[in-house]
């Protein structure tokens, strides 16, 4: 839990641009994609007002729990080389501000979600903030080494919210793009986890590579990995996908496996004698992967409306 009297003395007073940080707009900009992607390829077309506005939304609900996480991982962060520079542990921006800002913000975001769209689509994003600020910020990232695996379901709903403002419901095509993110969440943390060195361990997260170890940390990006593949590949055969998916899937899954392999035999040595460095290549991979199976996906919707493309 954040404790205030950690962190240091604000200096001087907060700009626009550290309230827009307290949202972690990178993470926002992943959020808006995966949730336009999954509006967009649902059967049920979509005014494009509504559309606009259920996005924004979508996205302000997905900024307020980036700031409720911020208010409770300010002691965390400030002793984290990757985030001591945020609003909170720089004290650019106190707790209480954050906290306010990430309460008031979800519950705009819900309210006008469902004004906008749909209870169904209003319910998930309300889970969504909820799972991420309190299932997982607050008790399983300092809890288990699992924080990631399941964790990992908050940044997965996106696409899910975007498919039931489009039809008001639930589908396998919606539960395989949140599998596809959910799956793709280990390995992309765990390749960063095994290159961050200590981050992890001096601000006492139970991180993989702290509790089970360097060795078991490769192993697992390798079973996740082999689970993901048949996820991915398995999307590609309902009705959003197609040759041109499947075709950017195989090439990305064959090779995103390639890494998960080189990762899961190299010995700690290797990896510090040449800096990490496929560690480092397999991580910014996956950056790609995730953007890539869904730009592949709009783009598959797109010529669908053409009349080409499909199965």
């Amino acid at each position: 839990m954040t404790d205030t009297s950690i962190l240091p003395p604000q200096s001087g007073e907060a700009g626009f641009g550290d309230y827009f940080a307290l949202l972690k707009p990178r993470v926002m900009s992943l959020v808006v994609f995966t949730a336009l992607v999954g509006l967009l390829v649902a059967p049920v077309p979509v005014h494009p007002m509504v559309a606009f506005a259920s996005v924004l939304f979508i996205a302000i609900g997905a900024g307020a729990s980036g700031a409720l996480n911020m208010w409770w991982d300010a002691d965390i962060d400030q002793i984290m080389k990757r985030t001591k520079g945020r609003p909170v542990p720089s004290g650019r921006v106190t707790p209480g501000e954050a906290l306010q800002i990430g309460m008031w913000l979800s519950c705009f975001a819900v309210v006008m979600l469902l004004l906008s769209a749909n209870p169904v689509a209003a319910g998930l994003l309300a889970f969504t903030i909820f799972f991420y600020a309190v299932v997982y910020t607050m008790w399983l990232k300092r809890w288990t080494p699992q924080n990631i695996v399941i964790g990992g379901a908050a940044g997965a709903f996106p696409p899910m919210i975007g498919w039931a403002v489009a039809t008001g419901g639930v589908s396998v095509e919606s539960v395989l793009m949140f599998a596809l993110i959910f799956m793709w969440t280990p390995p992309h943390f765990w390749a960063l986890a095994l290159f961050m060195k200590s981050d992890y361990a001096d601000a006492g997260v139970p991180m993989l590579t702290v509790t089970h170890g360097r060795r078991e940390t490769r192993r697992q990006i390798l079973i996740y990995t082999l689970i993901l593949v048949p996820v991915a590949l398995g999307t590609g055969l309902t009705s959003i996908g197609g040759p041109l998916y499947m075709a950017v899937a195989l090439v990305l899954n064959l090779a995103f496996l390639k890494g998960a392999v080189d990762i899961w035999r190299r010995k700690e040595e290797e990896a510090e004698a040449d800096g990490y460095a496929v560690e480092k290549k397999v991580f910014r991979l996956s950056l790609y992967y995730l953007f890539l199976h869904f730009g592949a996906l709009l783009a598959q919707a797109v010529l669908r409306v053409y009349g080409i493309g499909g199965w």
